[in-house]
């Protein structure tokens, strides 16, 4: 459809219908001028060989992103590292944004794909907010704010034949490449060992046929090339490998993370390669080689699993976003499209063809596009301004039909935590590596996930973490399996300090059976209130909901601050290929969505409530023979 006739569908609608005056609370607090960026002080993390925790945020973007700056942001990546540190900021609509707590690392991960371009075109505006946007939003008309909105998306927000024409100018080149040397340089600037680490990284964004097979690419050091390989220099994945591995031959150490395998109709973790073909070892070397961790939880939906791969898991609806990003908004293939199955994937190329091509770790991380890391449920700013930049956008009211309202499917999510021996670059990398890593959906749960054969005298008293090192591994490591009895599991979970109290915990098995097919069973080893008693038969009971919807709260007088056990799986089998990851829910909480509504007077729509959760990677146990 051209964009005269869009025009056309655009004004039919909007003379077609009335709407009344809302107040987008938020403006109310909005500045003008420059925020004041100090960062709260910090003492050094010191070094501990029983790892410390640490939090972070590896997908974030900036007005050097092409998307991000034509939606409206205009912060850099020093406020985004700001931001991270615990400074406060000017979001895209003039008023400060700062999180509850500082992250102890993170990265800016902006698009390479037309890096910086944008921003160039757009001259001496280059740092103006949208002052439109913002008068509008202000004037609490949602005729007037919907055709601006929508004559923006129309005419300002190119498509990609467009950008491939304007952005992708050969003599553009020089100021992609100047916006990477801002990114490194930032990135420098803002790394302080010990206090907070920073890590120079892009996106590689791939997108055949609307389908996501997007990588965030991290490097250790300050050894990075000139300018980064992109999708303009090939959508396939094997490719990117290839590159990276061309660069770790120079010196380069480096790794990439998939995100959003749930919106990539099934193509991030395929049984076929990119064109189509069987795996092969070498595939699944490569792949792990390059790939140990995969984002599964952020703003655009959680990868853990589906309903339909997993309908026995009462847990696997979680914050689903299963359609293309696309405007036809067809549905996204699960099979292929989420962490689990990948998981099960893998373990039957392992039993059948002595090759695993999915053996990654899991972390969250947010991809804001506002500079920020807005994972925060009762303190949400949206991930794209001019579309959810404040509650009145979310919740529909600066709109005329829902048919152009944003995507209410974003939620408020999340973020990677590293078991790591200090807060410097090296440290964290190796953890990377070694897949000691999860993701959280943006609570602060601690949790720690052990199975060895060395635990029979093990209780989980003052010294603990020493002997699980010793007599077994971590989250992310491996087990050969032995003839006499199951391994131990050791789960080890607490709250977030300013967050809800836990529900359960859970071991999710993976196996593959006799006849080389994947099965995968959700066990519920601890939970909170003595349910786990209670339960019986009929399994255990749920934990209650504390939720006033109308205030946008909720209570700690159910559940537990703290949850521990150690299980032995009584149906395990030493000849099965297998592996288990750990999983903490917590009681329900308000979702930002019934924040919102409080603060716009409406009702809230469903969910109304959500149970935050952290999912660790995996131990995979090594069967007999």
């Amino acid at each position: 459809m051209s964009i005269l006739s869009r025009l056309f569908v655009l004004v039919a609608m909007l003379v077609s219908v009335a709407c009344s005056k809302f107040e987008d609370a938020t403006l109310s607090a909005a500045v003008n001028g420059k925020v004041d960026a100090a960062v709260p002080e910090r003492a050094a993390i010191e070094y501990n060989p029983d790892r410390n925790l640490l939090w972070g945020d590896l997908h974030v973007h900036t007005a050097l992103s092409y998307d991000a700056f034509t939606v409206g942001t205009r912060a850099m990546p020093d406020d985004a590292y700001t931001y991270m540190k615990g400074g406060t900021i000017q979001h895209a609509f003039g008023y400060p944004i700062r999180a509850h707590t500082p992250l102890d690392f993170g990265a800016v991960t902006d698009h390479v794909e037309y890096l910086g371009v944008p921003r160039y075109l757009a001259g001496e505006d280059r740092d103006a907010l949208d002052q439109q946007a913002i008068a509008l939003l202000k004037e609490g008309s949602a005729l007037k704010y919907s055709a601006y909105y929508l004559y923006r998306i129309f005419t300002q927000m190119a498509s990609a034949e467009t950008r491939e024409e304007t952005f992708g100018r050969d003599d553009l080149r020089g100021v992609s490449e100047s916006a990477w040397q801002e990114i490194v340089d930032a990135a420098e600037r803002h790394n302080h060992p010990g206090h907070f680490t920073t890590f120079i990284a892009y996106e590689w964004s791939s997108m055949p046929n609307e389908r996501n097979l997007h990588r965030n690419v991290i490097y250790e050091s300050t050894n990075v090339p000139d300018f980064p390989f992109s999708s303009r220099d090939s959508e396939n994945p094997e490719d990117l490998w290839r590159a990276l591995d061309k660069q770790r031959a120079a010196g380069m150490s480096v790794l990439a993370i998939p995100h959003n395998g749930n919106v990539s109709g099934g193509l991030m973790y395929s049984d076929r390669t990119f064109d189509g073909e069987p795996l092969t070892a070498d595939y699944a070397a490569m792949r792990n080689r390059n790939e140990p961790l995969t984002e599964i939880f952020q703003i655009k939906g959680s990868s853990e699993t589906h309903p339909q791969l997993s309908p026995k898991d009462p847990f696997a609806g979680f914050e689903i976003m299963d359609t293309i990003m696309s405007t036809r908004g067809e549905p996204s293939q699960p099979r292929g499209s989420y962490a689990r199955d990948a998981l099960r994937t893998g373990l039957e190329f392992a039993h059948s063809e002595q090759f695993n091509p999915y053996r990654f770790g899991v972390i969250g991380s947010s991809d804001s596009h506002n500079a920020s890391s807005p994972v925060e449920e009762d303190n949400y700013h949206g991930k794209l301004p001019l579309l959810d930049g404040t509650p009145a956008q979310r919740s529909g009211q600066a709109f005329v039909s829902d048919r152009i309202a944003p995507m209410k499917a974003y939620g408020a999510a999340g973020l990677v935590a590293v078991w790591a021996e200090e807060n410097t670059r090296e440290a964290i990398f190796r953890a990377m590596q070694r897949k000691e890593t999860y993701a959280t959906s943006g609570p602060r749960i601690v949790l720690r996930f052990f199975a060895g054969w060395g635990y029979s005298q093990l209780q989980l008293e003052p010294g603990w973490l020493a002997a699980a090192y010793a007599g077994g591994v971590p989250m992310g490591g491996t087990l050969t399996a032995a003839e006499d009895g199951s391994p131990t599991f050791v789960v080890v979970a607490s709250r977030d300090p300013i967050g809800a109290n836990l529900d359960r915990l859970q071991i999710i098995k993976v196996w593959v059976d006799s006849d080389g097919r994947s099965q995968e069973k959700v066990i519920d080893v601890a939970a909170s209130d003595n349910r786990m008693s209670a339960g019986g038969s009929a399994g255990l009971p749920a934990v209650g909901s504390t939720v006033d919807v109308d205030q946008a709260a909720y209570s700690n007088t159910i559940g537990s601050p703290e949850l521990t056990v150690i299980w032995k799986d009584p149906e395990y089998d030493p000849s099965q290929e297998a592996l288990y990851y750990a999983r903490a829910i917590e009681i329900p909480t308000p979702r930002y969505s019934t924040y919102d509504a409080k603060a716009m007077s409406v009702e809230a729509p469903e969910p109304t409530a959500i149970q935050e959760r952290a999912v660790s990677s995996a131990i995979w146990i090594a069967p007999t023979g």
